[in-house]
């Protein structure tokens, strides 16, 4: 009996073995533990690392040439660790500036106020808005919009400012500089408040001479152009040598034009009597000063850094160039004297000094 039993428990035993094993070989796997999630990567920094800084402005013997190493120069010594000035004559043009920073080919560039405005709206030729510019020290220094009318034009026409002048669709001769040039581009702003182009003068049977400076001042004084329209730093040559050689007669804007042309970014300026020759009234007109641009991935430090110096440095910046003792560290910060939003390293600044809210 106790044979037969341990027989029977044996098979029992090896029953329930045999089912066990088919029931596991039907059996889904079980799943392995869940992942712990991947911890979030951190963004990658757009911010300029320590190097040189590229800075463009143009060729040697310009003004814009003087501006910007005279400011390599000054910044340099204070910059944080690690960062320096190279000054690259890359630049055609302070109107060409903000496509520089934004095209990164440059992370910082003198342009001029006025067309950077332009570059940021979309408004500049037709050429999309630009991104990632902004400024840090505006005003650098004071040049004016002239509307010229030569003494022989006005003896004939009786025509004594640019309201008349439009009115009588008068066919007048305008000379002015080359397509591109921010004086051509004044001479285009202040014709466009009246709604008049180019194609407009030619159809009051006028003309429009696109020319250098040099030719501008020869095409007024031999009487083959009646009026012109710039924009230059007091004392340019080519106007005092007209002023000096020709009766000429500088032009007030209306308030009006003042007011639409503000609305494009150029700013108020008053031309005390006497900045030329025969020039014996104060006036009222516009101006679109240097601007030092930077690339909104400038670090906070190194904006905060160059626009201190900057503004401290008034004296040093008005002995390497007449022009830019005009320039006003107070009002640095003011929209029309920079026309790109202020980077917030600058602002930081003009805050802590009280010039800004």
């Amino acid at each position: 009996m106790k044979l037969k039993l341990s027989g029977k428990l044996l098979q029992l035993l090896t029953l329930v073995l045999v089912v066990a094993l088919i029931a596991g070989c039907g059996a889904k796997p079980a799943a392995p533990p869940a992942a712990k999630p991947a911890a979030d990567k951190p963004a990658a920094s757009t911010q300029i690392p320590p190097g040189p800084l590229k800075f463009a402005t143009q060729s040697l013997g310009t003004s814009m040439y003087v501006y910007a190493s005279t400011m390599g120069q000054l910044v340099t010594p204070v910059l944080p660790q690690g960062y320096t000035i190279n000054v690259q004559t890359t630049s055609p043009g302070g109107v060409a500036a903000p496509y520089l920073i934004a095209e990164k080919k440059a992370e910082l560039a003198l342009g001029n106020a006025a067309p950077a405005k332009w570059a940021i709206d979309g408004t500049m030729l037709n050429r999309p808005p630009v991104k990632g510019v902004t400024a840090l020290v505006g005003g650098l220094d004071a040049p004016v919009m002239l509307v010229v009318f030569t003494d022989a034009f006005v003896k004939k026409t009786g025509i004594k400012n640019m309201e008349e002048l439009v009115a009588k669709k008068h066919p007048v001769k305008i000379a002015i500089k080359a397509v591109g040039a921010l004086g051509e581009m004044a001479c285009k702003e202040v014709l466009d408040t009246f709604g008049v182009k180019y194609e407009t003068i030619k159809t009051w049977g006028g003309s429009v001479t696109h020319t250098g400076a040099p030719q501008v001042t020869n095409l007024l004084r031999d009487g083959q152009a009646d009026i012109t329209i710039d924009h230059v730093g007091v004392g340019q040559a080519a106007i005092s040598e007209l002023a000096m050689t020709s009766n000429i007669h500088f032009i007030q804007l209306s308030d009006d034009t003042i007011k639409k042309l503000n609305a494009k970014g150029w700013n108020t300026v008053t031309m005390p009597a006497n900045t030329w020759k025969g020039q014996t009234n104060n006036i009222k007109t516009l101006s679109s000063g240097v601007v030092l641009l930077a690339s909104a991935d400038l670090p906070d430090a190194v904006a905060y850094a160059i626009t201190k110096k900057l503004c401290e440095s008034k004296t040093e910046l008005g002995a390497a160039y007449a022009a830019m003792k005009e320039f006003d560290p107070a009002t640095a910060w003011t929209p029309l004297k920079n026309g790109a939003p202020l980077h917030p390293g600058a602002a930081k600044y003009y805050k802590e000094k009280g010039y800004m809210k």
